[in-house]
Parts: structure tokens; C-alpha cells; sequence
């Protein structure tokens, strides 16, 4: 298993920003026009799947569905576009590669090109002037400022004029064919995420009132579900929970996201070791995600996985009086 190598101390508090641009008002335009279908369209599915089916409940073919694209996409998101992508915590066989690009592009959070060329930004500029969703905007301060401040790294900042450049942040997708291929049919699978559980679902249950149901479920209320888990580790997780482990930004490991993002809410320990495949980096906080890694590894479909050692663990761990309390 590979030592990963710790960042160096320290950065400029005002770096000089980098591959950011601003967009053409025409691109900008209809960018927000698709956002804005993309994330209003699954919360209305999911205000309607609460207002029409109180009391009614859910059947199992809809519950799978529910919870295997949630599954697949989310894992897609967190092992895939995450772990493996951007931050390169592995090396997994081809076949491996190119089911994780698919699969977290289910997800529908853009191509996995554009995905991590803003991750990698982030991590640049994490809680600084450049990133693209930090909470901490907002220098009027009070609990006003820090509402303003959630709300835009929740999803303010999608509708925001700056555009990263992925030549300049994610050069090395841009060379491998095989994620570029799978970049370029993002719009295919984003058809393919929102209608494939509606066809299973009449599939499975032999009606179009089936199908309806599986294409609600499996599909829109899903995409909404992992939408705002996904967004939550931007928001919540540089905001409120605990910090174990020195990093020079704002991230707080917080339990419930780590639940529900498969091991993304040990937020503070990735921002702390980011080039680590696992997250979760005490014994008894689960990380799902590194799980699946470790899985894909003993069938010889992953290798090189990179953690820190003891020793660096030992010199990022704060001491208990040191450690910010949850906010």
C-alpha cells in the first residue's frame, strides 16, 4: 500500500488565482437555464413525491430502484470522480476506470472532466478567494452572513459567472481518451440516469403506472437525494463538526454526511490528507467508499492505494484542547 506524500505547510494567504475565466454572457445564459432545470426539476419531484404519496408509502420495486442508482452514482461520485480523478488516491484497471467515469456521471453534477477541474480548484484555494463553493463569502459575519454563506456554497455557486478552466486544472483527463469519450456522452447519460429507472421499473412491475413511479423514485428523487448529500460536504461540512487533524482551511469531519456520502464527511481528515484513498482515517468512523476500494483491490482490479502512514497522522493530529468544537 503506497505512503502518500503529505502537502507542504502553510500557503500564501492571497495567491494568485489561476485557470478561472469568466463566462460569455450567451454560455452563461443557458448555463443557468440547464442548471436550473437540472437541480429544480428533482426537488419539485421530490416535494411532489412527499405531498402526493403521504401516507401511501413506497413499494419495493421503487425502494430498490431508489437505492441502487443512489448506490451506484454516489459511489461513482465519491470512489470515481473523487478519489480516483481527482485526487489519483489509486490505480485501477481500465474497465474499472471507465465504469466509475459512467457511473458517477449518473449522477449528474456535469462530465467528469469539469467535475474535477473544479474539485482540484477547490483544493487550491479551499476557504480562500478562488474557490469556486466555500461558505466563508460572507465578511459581514452574524448568523445572516453565515445563511448567505451556506446557501452559496450549497448551490449559489453553480449560477456564479466564473468558469474553471479544465486545460489548467484537470490536463491530464483532457489526454486520456477514454475519459474524454466517456465526457462527451454526458448528455446521453444524463437521459440515460433519468429514464432507465422508469423503463425498469415497468419492466419489473408490468405497468406504466410502474413505470411513472420507478422514473420519480429511482430517478428524479434520487438525482435531488444525492444532489444535496453532494452539496452538503461543500457546505455544511466547512461549517459545522469537528477538526481532529491540521489543514489550512475550514473542513470538519461530521458524522451523519459521512453516513449518507458513503465516508465524504470525514471532510477535515481529507482536506488534511487529500491524496488518501481512505477518509475515514480512525477506526471507527466508517468509510464506505474506501471499503469499496479495498474490495476492488482484493480482486486485482485496483492497486497502489495510497494512505497516510502513523507517523504523518501522528504529526496532523490536534491536541484535544486545540480542536475546534462543532459550531
Amino acid at each position: 500500500m503506497a505512503q502518500l506524500t503529505v502537502p507542504p505547510g502553510p500557503r500564501d494567504e492571497t495567491p494568485t488565482l489561476r485557470g478561472i475565466t469568466l463566462a460569455e454572457p450567451r454560455a452563461l445564459f443557458w448555463q443557468r437555464v440547464s442548471l436550473a432545470a437540472i437541480t429544480i426539476a428533482p426537488l419539485l419531484a421530490l416535494v411532489a413525491v412527499i405531498v402526493g404519496w403521504w401516507g401511501r408509502g413506497i413499494s419495493a420495486v421503487d425502494l430498490g430502484l431508489l437505492l441502487g442508482f443512489y448506490v451506484v452514482s454516489g459511489l461513482g461520485i465519491t470512489v470515481g470522480f473523487h478519489r480516483l480523478f481527482t485526487h489519483q488516491s489509486f490505480r485501477a484497471h481500465r474497465t474499472v476506470r471507465v465504469a466509475l467515469a459512467v457511473a458517477g456521471s449518473l449522477a449528474i453534477q456535469g462530465s467528469v472532466t469539469d467535475w474535477v477541474a473544479t474539485h482540484r480548484r477547490h483544493h487550491a484555494y479551499s476557504d480562500r478567494p478562488g474557490d469556486p463553493h466555500s461558505p466563508h463569502v460572507d465578511a459581514s459575519g452574524g448568523p445572516m452572513g453565515i445563511l448567505r454563506g451556506l446557501w452559496y456554497a450549497h448551490v449559489g455557486w453553480l449560477f456564479a459567472p466564473d468558469v474553471t478552466v479544465a486545460e489548467a486544472w484537470a490536463p491530464d483527463l483532457l489526454r486520456d481518451e477514454d475519459v474524454q469519450r466517456v465526457s462527451r456522452a454526458f448528455p446521453w447519460l444524463v437521459l440515460v440516469s433519468v429514464l432507465l429507472p422508469g423503463v425498469l421499473g415497468g419492466l419489473l412491475s408490468g405497468s406504466l403506472a410502474g413505470a411513472a413511479s420507478g422514473l420519480l423514485w429511482g430517478g428524479l428523487v434520487r438525482i435531488a437525494l444525492l444532489h444535496h448529500v453532494t452539496w452538503s460536504i461543500n457546505s455544511i461540512c466547512h461549517v459545522f463538526g469537528t477538526r481532529p487533524f491540521e489543514s489550512h482551511d475550514e473542513a470538519r469531519n461530521n458524522a451523519p454526511m459521512a453516513l449518507l456520502g458513503f465516508g465524504e464527511g470525514w471532510h477535515n481528515a481529507h482536506h488534511a490528507f487529500p491524496a488518501s484513498a481512505r477518509h475515514g482515517l480512525r477506526w471507527w468512523e466508517l468509510d464506505v467508499s474506501y471499503l469499496v476500494i479495498r474490495g476492488l483491490a482484493l480482486v486485482g482490479l485496483v492497486r497502489d492505494i495510497k494512505v497516510p502512514s502513523p507517523t504523518q497522522l501522528a504529526r496532523r493530529t490536534r491536541t484535544r484542547e486545540a480542536r475546534a468544537p462543532a459550531s
